[in-house]
């Protein structure tokens, strides 16, 4: 495993920028606003008090409009401010002792990134040519514009040519230069549609100067293992668990999540899965969620079992937000946060609360990054497992029924959660309640 060993202490908070500050919906050569990138320094303290231990930025580089569409990747988008203000906030994030992630777009690139921009002026003989997919009709000269593969149908966004030895020399020089002003990782957007051998090619360069740095690939279907060793990343998202853990509790069926923990261990044979229950593509568990008090059992299920929980600002003060297919979709997701902490409705303090709890359970336990579970009861409304790494052990219950349920855990001490111990080691938990035990 090519981890580093600070990661097993790793849990993000998860920001979108872009969205997090206000900024403008498109790119502006006159922002409202200077310095928005600031606005996260206030937010600090608020993200160590809840238990992170680092800040998962989402795009910070100039972009045309969500960020996902570079276009240049040494800039700060001046929607967001500038480079000096990247430097403070990765220096205030330090201070606190909070990692800090970056959302590398390495698939893609918007159309005003200089490169292309080379392509559409000179034409076929300009020098970035080769590091684009291009299909030129055959009069083509200066001017003209190719065919070219784009990402997923979007027109806006063009692939880059992952064959092309200048493209990964560029995304080396990219990662190392951020790297080296202080970030400490990588998230790999649509990892998924870059072949392994570039991944493990970029990352072996980039680690042999940066040692420490992390890598984790964004991966929705298919072998996460496979595609995780064969790219030389530390990671992979965990989309098989975060769609196992909504739909078990909508469904009233913890045989899904069963099932899902199974192939949840497997994966932590081989390397330890970023996981989740919201980020900033996907509806938000509040509303994903047909029975609002199920909430705090999908934050149970994250961060009791292994991988490195990933927290999307706002589901901790259970924040609702609906991702739709249309132009636009994300914005509900992507929401302005207000200017500071204290600002925050106290409509979504016990949910905050619930989430601290369950956070500093799991700071005290930094096994779990590691841990496997083993089902001890299982029905429709009722689960419970153990959680282990090797002589460390807890305990899970969760209950989906209307009425108490009782579940002989063999544990007798409760942690975090509502329940009562009987007889030694049976637990009885209230109505749609959960409990975490030793």
């Amino acid at each position: 495993m090519n981890e580093p060993a600070w990661i097993e202490h790793a849990i993000w908070w998860q920001v979108y920028p872009l969205g997090f500050t206000g900024a403008e919906k498109t790119a502006t050569p006159e922002p409202a606003a200077e310095h928005r990138l600031l606005d996260l320094v206030p937010w600090l303290d608020y993200a160590q008090g809840l238990g992170a231990s680092g800040l998962a930025l989402g795009p910070v580089f100039a972009a045309e409009t969500h960020g996902y569409d570079t276009t240049d990747y040494f800039r700060i988008d001046p929607r967001l401010g500038s480079l000096e203000d990247f430097d403070t906030l990765v220096a205030e994030a330090h201070r606190r002792g909070l990692r800090v992630l970056l959302d590398g777009v390495f698939n893609h690139t918007g159309r005003s990134f200089t490169p292309f921009q080379d392509v559409l002026a000179q034409g076929p003989g300009a020098a970035t040519a080769s590091w684009f997919s291009l299909d030129w009709p055959g009069d083509a000269g200066a001017g003209t514009e190719p065919g070219y593969r784009d990402f997923e149908g979007h027109h806006h966004l063009v692939a880059l040519n992952h064959d092309e030895p200048a493209v990964a020399d560029f995304v080396v020089d990219v990662m190392e230069y951020w790297l080296a002003r202080g970030a400490d990782g990588w998230r790999l957007d649509a990892a998924y549609a870059v072949p392994s051998s570039f991944w493990a090619a970029v990352t072996a360069r980039v680690r042999a100067a940066h040692p420490e740095a992390y890598f984790v690939g964004e991966y929705i279907h298919g072998d996460y293992a496979g595609q995780v060793r064969a790219g030389g990343l530390d990671s992979a998202t965990q989309y098989e668990l975060w769609k196992a853990v909504w739909s078990s509790l909508n469904d009233t069926n913890f045989f899904e999540l069963a099932a899902a923990l199974e192939r949840h261990n497997a994966l932590l044979g081989s390397f330890a899965p970023l996981t989740f229950i919201g980020n900033h593509d996907v509806t938000r568990i509040a509303s994903r969620l047909t029975d609002p008090a199920l909430l705090a059992h999908a934050v149970v299920v994250l961060l009791t079992v292994g991988g490195t929980p990933s927290l999307y600002y706002g589901d901790e003060q259970g924040y609702r937000g609906i991702k739709e297919d249309r132009a636009g979709g994300d914005d509900d997701v992507r929401p302005l946060f207000p200017p500071s902490p204290a600002d925050l409705s106290p409509l979504g303090r016990p949910v905050y609360e619930v989430h601290q709890q369950l956070i500093g359970l799991r700071r005290r336990h930094p096994w779990l990054h590691r841990a496997t579970t083993e089902v001890m009861h299982l029905s429709n409304e009722l689960l419970a497992y153990r959680v282990a790494d090797g002589p460390d052990a807890l305990v899970v219950a969760l209950n989906l029924s209307p009425e108490p349920r009782a579940v002989d855990a063999g544990a007798a001490t409760v942690l975090a959660g509502r329940a009562t111990i009987r007889g030694g080691t049976s637990v009885l938990l209230p109505p749609r309640g959960w409990a975490v035990l030793a």
